[in-house]
């Protein structure tokens, strides 16, 4: 490789991650990193085969987001979560307190589930549109709840996240064995970023809200979503539990649930194909190639050596590494988003022969870490989206504020307690 080739490519890297955060000329994110994509093509500085290759590397991540995001978008286009969001809203009985935990709860269940993404995407409108039956005067603590469980509840689950398909690869563990590390762990980022977080925004919760709205009737259609939910999540768990790659059933899943219930509404299927994310793939298929372009100028063999070194400590000195190495991985993700930090991760710890601990360890970085900064990861930017959708606005310095406070105390409390 040529000696300028090197800090070209990191030029067009660091321009592209630029572009897909800050969106210059509002142009969407899949924009740029696709264009910094096809810059390392056209310039010789990435040969088109490795481009296809990282590419296609991403076909189980592919997968897994198109079916997720046609099961999220049924639920939001059949009213779903409107519906179970007007009974948080009723079940609250006028306390701000009580939405509050009831939506943070919620959104465990839908990350665990349905993925973070989901949460980001459709139970942030339907957040939205419960706070305003329900005349909440300060909606910021209900929205934040939707952003941070959606890092925060990541890896309760293989599933949780497609950053955990990424980090693994085919190397994902069974069921067993991913809750028998990450249970402990997980329930402490979820218990931690509830405190922090409620501790933040307490003088926020201490409004009465509306207690009597009108609760939206559950229609055949979005009973039929439910089942399709219900059927595609016990399809992933069992793909988990056999240590089987998830992208198939999650798409055969998002498919058969979007056939089923169009052909009971048939003016439904325009509708959900048109409003679906449909840009996140393409995201991610140039956050690939940008991966395999930066692993030309020798970093991922210089990341591997630090695993390599990282995961030959014993003792007390194995935890310490694994955790500064969480650590580290946490902050990098949110300088250039997680789901670059976690392909980068996943190269260095096959490259390297990670250990186990210091593999569980990155993971819970590139998962929680996030929580820290506004860009942090792929959720956080399609939650940050869906406010602007509605007409919210929340800055980069104010989710900062916030997140310099839950991000630490949530991250090191998990790491701790990672075995």
């Amino acid at each position: 490789m040529p000696a300028y080739a090197t800090p070209l490519i990191w030029s067009v890297a660091a321009l592209s991650t630029a572009g897909v955060l800050f969106r210059p000329f509002r142009l969407p994110e899949p924009f740029w990193a696709m264009a910094g994509a096809l810059v390392l093509c056209v310039a010789g500085l990435l040969p088109w085969r490795d481009a296809l290759q990282a590419v296609a590397r991403g076909n189980d991540v592919y997968l897994f987001l198109a079916g997720m995001i046609l099961i999220s978008e049924l639920a939001r286009k059949t009213g779903l979560f409107d519906h179970v969001a007007a009974l948080a809203v009723r079940a609250a009985r006028g306390s701000a307190r009580k939405l509050f935990a009831l939506v943070y709860g919620f959104g465990i269940a839908v990350t665990a589930f349905m993925s973070n993404d989901a949460t980001a995407v459709v139970l942030t409108p339907a957040v939205i549109a419960a706070t305003r039956a329900a005349r909440v005067k300060h909606p910021l603590p209900y929205l934040y709840a939707c952003a941070f469980i959606a890092n925060a509840a990541s890896f309760l689950l293989p599933i949780s996240n497609p950053a955990n398909l990424v980090l693994f690869g085919d190397r994902m563990p069974p069921l067993t064995s991913w809750l028998a590390r990450f249970t402990l762990p997980s329930v402490v980022a979820i218990a931690m970023t509830f405190i922090v977080l409620y501790w933040t925004q307490r003088d926020a919760l201490a409004e009465p809200i509306e207690n009597d709205v009108p609760t939206p009737p559950l229609t055949l259609q979005a009973w039929l979503t439910t089942l399709g939910i219900m059927l595609t999540g016990a399809a992933l768990l069992t793909a988990s539990l056999h240590g089987q790659d998830l992208g198939w059933p999650t798409f055969i899943g998002g498919l058969l649930t979007l056939a089923v219930v169009c052909a009971t509404q048939p003016r439904l299927l325009v509708p959900a194909l048109k409003e679906v994310s449909w840009g996140v793939l393409p995201l991610v298929a140039g956050l690939f190639v940008l991966v395999a372009g930066l692993a030309q100028t020798g970093l991922t063999a210089q990341l591997a050596h630090w695993v390599r070194m990282l995961s030959g400590l014993q003792g007390p000195e194995a935890v310490l590494g694994a955790g500064v190495a969480g650590v580290l991985v946490g902050i990098t993700s949110n300088i250039v988003n997680n789901l670059p930090a976690g392909l980068f991760a996943a190269s260095a710890l096959a490259a390297g022969h990670a250990s186990d601990t210091v593999t569980a360890a990155v993971l819970i970085g590139v998962d929680l870490g996030p929580n820290l900064s506004i860009t942090g990861s792929l959720a956080t930017l399609l939650w940050l989206t869906a406010l602007r959708r509605e007409g919210h606005m929340v800055g980069a310095g104010t989710f900062l504020k916030t997140g310099a406070l839950v991000m630490p105390l949530a991250l090191l409390p998990a790491l701790a307690v990672l075995r």
